[in-house]
């Protein structure tokens, strides 16, 4: 069965910096992976995917100040977070869009989460 599992978060002041990780379990075949994120009271909503070949995808919100970087061989996306803002302040949630060799389905997977704080 494929899981994502996700690494890193936490609290941090603002304008500081911050990075999380996802790594897929699973014999997979990976079309495109990222970040999502939810803030408190809103839907949850882009943040950064990248796909197999490299290309990338950034909210306007976060352009310049965070960086998607994926390992295809790792099977593994890092999204490090600069400058961070109080309204950066949410639950980070990895997706992958992916094939699955063993289940021979292919679809959309989400990480549990990972809580990240900005503040003072």
């Amino acid at each position: 069965q494929v899981q994502l599992v996700e690494s890193g978060g936490g609290l941090v002041q603002p304008g500081g910096s911050l990075s999380v990780t996802c790594k897929a379990d699973g014999r997979i075949i990976m079309y495109e992976m990222g970040w999502y994120r939810q803030r408190p009271g809103n839907v949850r909503e882009l943040v950064a995917t990248i796909t197999s070949g490299g290309v990338t995808n950034y909210a306007d919100s976060v352009k310049d100040r965070f960086t998607i970087v994926g390992d295809n061989a790792k099977k593994m996306v890092r999204l490090q977070m600069n400058g961070l803002k109080p309204e950066d302040t949410a639950v980070y949630y990895c997706y992958a869009d992916l094939h699955d060799v063993v289940q021979t389905v292919s679809g959309k997977y989400w990480g549990q989460g990972t809580q990240v704080v900005v503040s003072s």
